[in-house]
C-alpha cells in the first residue's frame, strides 16, 4: 500500500503507478481495496439510487454503445420531456423501495434553455422529499450548471467513458475536452460530479487505467464513479463486441476504489448479467453503490426482489443518507 493513502488523497496518480497496481497478485490487490474500503466506510453497506429516463431517444450524439442515439435504428422511440409530476410519481416509488438517490437522465446533446424550467422544478421537488438528487443532461454551459445549482441539484453525472487515447473511437460528435469543460462548469457551482466510464468497448486494461488516472487525478475526485459493463445492444456498432474479462472488471473497481478512497464506485449498468458471485466479488473490491429498478434508461436491470435476496446472502443493507466516508 502507498504509505500517503492513510495521510491524505492524492491527485497526481501516474500511470506506471497505477498499471502496477492494477496488475498487483489479485489477493492482494483485492485485499489493498477492502483496507481502503473499510477506512472510509462501513464494508457491508451500499448505497441505493434509482435512475429514470425523463427524455428518452433521439440523441444527435454518436457513441457507439447507446440505444438512446438517432445515428442507429435501435427500436428505441423518442419521446418528449416527461412531466414534472409523472417524474415526482417515480421518485416516490423510488424512496418507497429504499432508494436514497434518485437519478434523471435525458437524451440529449445538451439540454435547451426552454427546458430548464422543468428541470429545476424536478429537482426541487425530489429534493423536497429528502431524496438526494442526479441528473445527467449531456454538455452543459456555466448558465445552465448554475440554474441547476440554485434549484439544489445534488450531483452531476457526465462520464468520461473511456481513456483520452481510445475516446475518438467510441464518439466523434464530440471531444474528451468537451466532457471534460461540461466537468469544470459543473465543479465552479459548487455542485458533486458523477463520473466514471464503461468497459467491454474494446478497449484494453491499459485504457482502464488511463480512465481512473484521469478521474483521480481531479481534485476534488468525483464524488460518485460509476463502473458500467457494456451492454451490447442490436442496433449498436457494439452489438457483436466481445465480452470484457470479468476479472479485469473487478481489478478496475478494485483500483477505483484505491485512487479515489472517499468516493462512491458504483456498480452500473451490466449487472442484469452478472452473476452473484461476479457483484460479490465488485462489492469486495470497494463497489459500494449500485442503480435498483428494472430498467436503467432503456436496458435492463435486476429486480428489487433478486438484489433483496442478494443483499441478504451477502449480509449487505443500504447506505442511509447521511452515511458519508470518513
Amino acid at each position: 500500500m502507498h504509505g500517503t493513502q492513510k495521510s491524505a488523497l492524492r491527485y497526481d496518480w501516474t500511470l506506471e503507478e497505477a498499471q502496477a497496481i492494477f496488475e498487483k497478485p489479485f489477493n492482494d490487490l483485492i485485499f489493498d481495496a477492502q483496507t481502503v474500503h473499510r477506512r472510509h466506510f462501513d464494508a457491508n453497506e451500499v448505497q441505493v439510487s434509482t435512475l429514470l429516463s425523463i427524455k428518452t431517444g433521439g440523441c444527435p450524439e454518436d457513441c457507439a454503445y447507446c440505444s438512446q442515439s438517432a445515428h442507429f435504428e435501435t427500436g428505441v422511440e423518442a419521446t418528449k420531456l416527461m412531466d414534472v409530476e409523472e417524474v415526482l410519481e417515480g421518485a416516490r416509488q423510488a424512496k418507497e423501495g429504499g432508494a436514497t438517490r434518485y437519478c434523471m437522465g435525458a437524451a440529449w446533446r445538451s439540454p435547451k434553455d426552454r427546458d430548464m424550467d422543468a428541470i429545476c422544478d424536478m429537482v426541487a421537488e425530489v429534493r423536497g422529499m429528502g431524496m438526494e438528487t442526479c441528473m445527467t443532461l449531456g454538455m452543459l454551459t456555466q448558465e445552465q450548471a448554475k440554474r441547476l445549482a440554485d434549484a439544489g441539484l445534488d450531483y452531476y453525472n457526465h462520464n468520461i467513458d473511456t481513456s483520452r487515447d481510445y475516446y475518438d473511437k467510441i464518439i466523434t460528435t464530440r471531444t474528451f475536452d468537451d466532457r471534460i469543460d461540461t466537468l469544470k462548469n459543473v465543479r465552479d457551482v459548487g455542485m458533486k460530479v458523477c463520473c466514471g466510464g464503461i468497459l467491454g468497448m474494446g478497449e484494453q486494461d491499459a485504457d482502464r487505467v488511463s480512465m481512473l488516472v484521469e478521474l483521480a487525478n481531479m481534485s476534488p475526485h468525483p464524488e460518485s464513479v460509476p463502473i458500467n459493463m457494456l451492454m451490447k445492444i442490436d442496433g449498436t456498432p457494439l452489438a457483436s463486441q466481445d465480452e470484457a474479462d470479468a476479472l479485469s472488471f473487478v481489478r478496475t473497481i478494485a483500483l477505483a476504489r484505491i485512487l479515489m478512497p472517499k468516493s462512491m464506485v458504483r456498480l452500473s449498468a451490466g449487472r442484469e448479467h452478472m452473476s452473484d458471485e461476479l457483484q460479490a466479488l465488485a462489492f469486495l473490491a470497494g463497489a459500494n453503490s449500485i442503480f435498483v429498478g428494472d430498467k436503467l434508461l432503456t436496458t435492463k436491470n435486476p429486480g428489487q426482489e433478486k438484489d433483496g435476496r442478494l443483499f441478504e446472502k451477502l449480509g449487505l443493507s443500504p447506505m442511509p443518507l447521511s452515511s458519508t466516508p470518513a
